[in-house]
Order: structure tokens, then C-alpha cells, then sequence
């Protein structure tokens, strides 16, 4: 990581925004979210619940209904590994999340994410969220079922 004089200080401070925005989302706070991470016009989300990716800013609509998706939850990020340019970070980290999501009781939500910041002008912008439930892992045969469809909505 480096290339920048000052990409230590942007990676920690993105580290940490990133860690108290997912916090607040996994509570249900998605104003506390947004006042801390700003998507890009261009932002690809593949959802830790597969399917095809999304494209694009969301509607205040649909920050509601996040909102409404998550509730009563908390977060711990733990970093991987990080690389640095003058104009864009990657984050690798597990997140270590618990709470109620989609209806569901409170579970723990382990997630490996990958997430892509781009500098505009002074901000860093979110451009890409990668993300999967798949930190404990899964054997070779229940990988194969989730790729053929099996056990999956």
C-alpha cells in the first residue's frame, strides 16, 4: 500500500468511517450512514444475498427501506489488508456484524467485504461494495450447490 505521502492517514480515516457507518446501518440508521460515506453516481453493490449486482445512486426511498431492513444491530470491522493510490483506495475487512435483518432474529452476520474509494476532487467516494456471508466458510460440495442454484430463493 502507498503512494502518497498522506495514504496512511486517508486508509485509517476511510477504515474508520467505513466501521461507524456499517454499525449505524446495521442498527437502521441510514442518516448516520449517509453523513459518513457518499456513493458514487457510478456504485456497484453485489449484495452479500447474490443476485446481480446494482448499479447506480439510490433513491431516498430506498435508503428507507435499508433502513427498515436492519434494526436493533452493532458492528466490529476487522481489517484485512488495504492498497492506496493518489485517487483510490481498496479496503479488505470481515465484519463482524449482529442484529435483526430482513425480519429475522438477531443473529450474528459475518461478512468478507471488499469495498473501492475513488477520490473526487477533496471527498472519497464509495464505488464498489463486495460483500458475502461466507467468512466461516463453506465446504467444496455446499460451494457447488450454492453455483447450481440449490438451496437458493
Amino acid at each position: 500500500m502507498t503512494v502518497t505521502p498522506n495514504s496512511d492517514a486517508v486508509v485509517a480515516d476511510l477504515i474508520r468511517k467505513s466501521e461507524q457507518a456499517n454499525a449505524a446501518l446495521m442498527d437502521g440508521d441510514v442518516e448516520t450512514y449517509l453523513g459518513l460515506i457518499t456513493l458514487s453516481a457510478d456504485f456497484t453493490l453485489m449484495s452479500p444475498f447474490g443476485g446481480t449486482p446494482s448499479r447506480g445512486a439510490y433513491s431516498r426511498e430506498h435508503w428507507a427501506e435499508i433502513g427498515r431492513f436492519f434494526k436493533n444491530g452493532s458492528l466490529r470491522q476487522e481489517p484485512v489488508q488495504a492498497y492506496a493510490t493518489a485517487d483510490m483506495v481498496v479496503l479488505v475487512v470481515i465484519e463482524h456484524g449482529h442484529g435483526e435483518v430482513g425480519g429475522l432474529a438477531a443473529q450474528e452476520w459475518p461478512l468478507r467485504v471488499t469495498t473501492v474509494y475513488r477520490r473526487e476532487e477533496a471527498s472519497w467516494l464509495l464505488v464498489h461494495r463486495h460483500a458475502d456471508p461466507l467468512a466461516k466458510g463453506v465446504t467444496l460440495a455446499r460451494a457447488a450447490e450454492l453455483a447450481r442454484g440449490v438451496g437458493s430463493v
